[in-house]
């Protein structure tokens, strides 16, 4: 086991808090769409609801909550703001997943490795 993921210590306690709080933003359908939507580059506000299908105040919120654990980062342009992936690596976590639980139905992902 490397040396970040022993338990205990403050500084250990805090990567568990850190790691708590991405896993939370990510634990939302929506998010994963926006993320996926932003893995293919650059988008507004109003291109990230049309994918989500959600209010824009409701994007809005989910978007705040994923640049808050710093998944996302933005940028203004005038009136627009354009969101992209500040932690790429992110879409790692996500494509291990999707080879992890192969899907048993739509209602009940496998796990692939037991």
């Amino acid at each position: 086991m490397d040396k970040k993921r022993k338990a205990g210590g403050a500084g250990a306690r805090i990567n568990y808090e850190w790691k708590a709080r991405v896993i939370k933003a990510l634990a939302h359908p929506s998010r994963l769409i926006m993320i996926d939507e932003l893995a293919k580059g650059e988008k507004c506000v109003c291109e990230l609801q049309r994918a989500v299908g959600a209010d824009i105040t409701t994007v809005s919120k989910h978007l705040s909550l994923m640049k808050k654990a710093g998944i996302v980062e933005d940028r203004r342009e005038g009136v627009w703001i354009y969101y992209r992936l500040k932690a790429p690596c992110i879409l790692r976590v996500l494509d291990y997943l999707d080879v992890a639980f192969q899907s048993g139905g739509e209602e009940e992902p496998v796990m692939a490795y037991r």
